[in-house]
Order: structure tokens, then C-alpha cells, then sequence
């Protein structure tokens, strides 16, 4: 059992709608090297636009870039130019893109003096990055060899982009994290910053399934491994 909320056969469907539009795109001479690059690309924009404060914007910008990062890999393995430097590059920039876009979030908490919010933002993307450490220190060492630890625990990436987009999205929705400024202070608004609590929870929900997600694969590891 993997514990993950994603099935091998949802990943099987999903890369099997990804590959003609990789395709396609390959077809206008993009490269898998081209696609990653374009999806970091996109990351940054969202997370200008989440320091910005306009989390509808980041939102929808994240889910381009996060469906965008299936084309990479799709269309290198279309196109038998698969690699390990195209491996590498994706790897690498998957995890600039969404620490990009976390620093991008926690500016924009700061900008609003919602300091829990920046605290979340920190915390959602440390946990995050152990889910990434763990599956490639493992992967150096011979445990689960390939792309199976990206199945292994209850939130990889996919699902993190999930939760983070609805987050983004519905705190747009209902009116932003801002602050008012009235007589010569800053004062919270009820409206605008109604979406306090929606942004807090989705960077808490992060938090807590990544965190799940590294445990889940150390034991597997720890499973594996002939000396316990």
C-alpha cells in the first residue's frame, strides 16, 4: 500500500492525455528541456503575482505550470530522448518552482501583516521539500529505484499543487488577506481580509500531509533495507 491519493492508474490516465499536447508542442520545436524551463517560468509569474497579493492570478497560474510539468517528461518519453540530464533538470526545477512560489505567498503575507500566513508559507515548504529529499536520498542509496517513490505517501507534489491552488483560489474569492489604512494606521478589514483563515488552513493542510507523506517514506526505506 502506498497511502498515496494519487493511483498508479490516475497517473497512467493523466500522462496518457499529457502526451499529444506534448506532442504537439514538440512539434513546434520545443524540447523536454524547453517545457521544464517554461514551467519554472510560469512558477515565477505566479509567485509575483501571490507576493502581489492577487491570489486568483497565482492560483490559476499554479495549476498552468503544475499541468504544464506533465509535458516535459511526457514528451521526452513520446520522443525516446529521455535522459538523465532531462531527469535532473526536472527534478531541479520542480522543487525552484514551488519553493519560487511559497516565498512568493509569504512576501504577500508580509506585505498584509499576516505573519502566520509567512510562518504557514515557511513551514509548507520545508515540509515539502523533505517529501523531495527523502525520495532522492533514498533513490541514491538503491531504495525504490525508478519512479516508484513518487507513488509512495499520502501528498506528493500533485497533490500539494491541489490543495495550494484551491487555497489561493478561494482566498481571492473571498476578498484577499489585506489591510485597510484609516487615519494614519493599518487596520484589517473584515472583507479583505476574509481570506485569512482559507490561505492558513491550505498552508497547515500542506504542512501536515507532507509531513505525513516524509514519514511514510522513511518507513518504507526502513521496510526495505536488510539492517533494522
Amino acid at each position: 500500500m502506498s497511502g498515496s491519493l494519487v493511483s498508479p492508474e490516475l497517473r497512467a490516465r493523466v500522462r496518457g492525455v499529457a502526451t499529444p499536447i506534448a506532442i504537439g508542442f514538440g512539434r513546434l520545436g520545443l524540447t523536454p528541456n524547453h517545457l521544464t524551463l517554461i514551467g519554472f517560468g510560469i512558477a515565477i509569474v505566479s509567485a509575483v503575482a501571490a507576493a502581489q497579493q492577487a491570489w486568483i492570478a497565482a492560483g490559476v497560474l499554479l495549476l498552468v505550470g503544475g499541468v504544464f510539468d506533465l509535458f516535459d517528461g511526457a514528451l521526452a518519453r513520446a520522443t525516446g530522448t529521455t535522459s538523465r540530464l532531462g531527469a535532473f533538470m526536472d527534478s531541479v526545477f520542480d522543487r525552484a518552482g514551488e519553493a519560487v512560489v511559497y516565498v512568493g505567498i509569504a512576501a504577500g503575507c508580509v506585505a498584509a501583516d499576516f505573519g502566520l500566513g509567512a510562518v504557514l508559507a515557511a513551514a509548507a515548504m520545508a515540509s515539502a521539500f523533505m517529501v523531495s529529499y527523502v525520495r532522492a536520498k533514498s533513490e541514491s542509496l538503491g531504495f525504490t529505484s525508478g519512479t516508484g517513490m513518487a507513488a509512495i505517501g499520502l501528498a506528493p507534489r500533485e497533490v500539494r499543487i491541489v490543495i495550494l491552488t484551491l487555497g489561493l483560489l478561494l482566498t481571492g474569492i473571498l476578498g484577499g488577506i489585506g489591510i485597510g489604512y484609516d487615519f494614519g494606521l493599518y487596520l484589517v478589514d473584515s472583507w479583505t481580509a476574509s481570506g485569512r483563515p482559507i490561505l492558513a488552513v491550505a498552508l497547515g493542510i500542506i504542512t501536515i500531509f507532507a509531513t505525513i507523506t516524509t514519514i511514510q517514506r522513511i518507513v518504507h526505506v526502513i521496510r526495505q533495507s536488510p539492517q533494522q
